[in-house]
């Protein structure tokens, strides 16, 4: 152990049962998701934390930290470097170098860093569409001009358009931002589909948000960093990643960049050395090791609770939705309602969805599906009695 840290706090792997279906109230907890409709009778499944306790090892990590008593200004620990490298390695068989990752405050923070110090005022930018809001709003303050790339469904599969990329490519294009997988669509992209968009953007700077990489569900399906494919595309590879989603700890604020090259590397570590963007808590830190450390077994009992919740979720639902290979998001095609808003239209029926006009489509919604089983029962119930057509009168 290394020395000045209380006993606990590393802590491993034990055999123990979760119960990922125990009725947990999140009123009064200054949830963003839960206080929004605090007092109405709404079940809130949209913003994209879980409903789920974190595993014990980071809640006893926490609790460790917290009874040392002493918060000063913390260094990012080498131990999380480590912990991070054997893991990448580990799952993906990628070998990166501790001096590759630079720690941010979250993913959200990256895509801002990205488009603000990855590309010139008079360069431009291709983004997928749909897609999580950030990704367009980090190039829209920057402000950088950039192109949205339609994803097309193919074989109930949210995948790139390869002629779309083509035909919008730019002389100045120097940035490609990918999701993998995909948020909104659950998308897993294979290593083929990432071997031709490695090869479709040429020499751009690929920005790769992999923030659900841990949350794969399908058993036969493997995330694979689009850094990872060959030498070359890491050097021109900045991957976003974090333990925020697969362990529900967004509020604990840990996420890094890892970056291979080193003048893109301190396009990043200028601002945070700076001051400018902040680096993780003391909390963020001790979070992300006990996670990486001990959490593997918490993490595999609850993808296998969020794989069983989505198949009740397909079976269940009537509308229409791509199958999710990943993530706890169903992206559903509401446009048979014949609604202008489904957002509006399923709130109104007591349920609360993301609207589809924040990740450009506003004829769909998204569903977060990573809450206990019965709560999305009754959501499906209210979701089937909104889409049943109403009575003429």
């Amino acid at each position: 152990m290394t020395p000045g840290l209380v006993p606990g706090f590393f802590c491993y792997n034990r055999r123990v049962s979760f119960d990922f279906d125990a009725p947990l109230e999140r009123a009064g907890t200054w949830s963003t998701r839960w206080e929004r409709y605090a007092g109405r009778d709404v079940i809130p499944l949209w913003v994209a934390d879980s409903d789920f306790r974190a595993p014990p090892c980071i809640l006893e990590a926490l609790q460790a930290r917290i009874e040392h008593g002493v918060f000063g200004y913390t260094s990012a620990p080498e131990e999380l470097r480590e912990a991070i490298v054997e893991r990448l390695e580990r799952l993906y068989r990628w070998r990166i170098e501790p001096s590759w990752i630079v720690f941010l405050p979250g993913v959200v923070p990256g895509l801002h860093l990205a488009a603000r110090k990855l590309l010139p005022p008079d360069g431009h930018a291709l983004i997928p569409t749909p897609v999580y809001q950030h990704f367009k709003r980090a190039l829209e303050l920057a402000p950088r001009a950039h192109t949205d790339l339609q994803l097309v469904l193919q074989h109930g599969r949210w995948v790139f358009d390869e002629t779309a990329i083509k035909r919008s490519t730019q002389r100045n294009t120097k940035l490609f931002f990918l999701c993998n997988p995909q948020n909104p669509g659950g998308t897993v992209f294979t290593r083929n589909e990432l071997e031709r968009i490695a090869a479709l953007t040429g020499d751009m700077v690929i920005v790769s948000d992999e923030i659900h990489c841990e949350l794969v569900l399908e058993r036969d399906l493997r995330h694979v960093p689009i850094a990872s494919l060959a030498p070359e595309i890491s050097r021109r590879t900045v991957t976003l990643m974090s333990p925020n989603k697969a362990f529900n700890i967004p509020a604990a604020g840990c996420a890094w960049a890892i970056v291979e090259n080193a003048a893109l590397r301190q396009a990043f570590s200028i601002e945070v050395a700076a001051h400018v963007l902040h680096s993780p808590s003391v909390f963020g830190y001790a979070a992300a090791l006990a996670a990486y450390t001990g959490g593997d077994e918490w993490l595999a009992a609850q993808v296998d609770y969020l794989r069983a919740n989505r198949d009740f979720l397909e079976r269940e639902i009537d509308l229409p939705m791509a199958h999710v290979e990943a993530t706890y998001l169903a992206w559903i095609d509401c446009s048979s309602l014949g609604v202008a808003d489904p957002h509006a239209h399923f709130l109104a029926h007591g349920v609360a969805l993301s609207p589809g006009a924040q990740f450009g489509a506003p004829h769909f919604a998204r569903l977060n599906f990573g809450t206990q089983r019965a709560r999305l029962r009754q959501a499906l119930e209210r979701i089937r009695s909104a889409s049943r057509p109403s009575p003429r009168g």
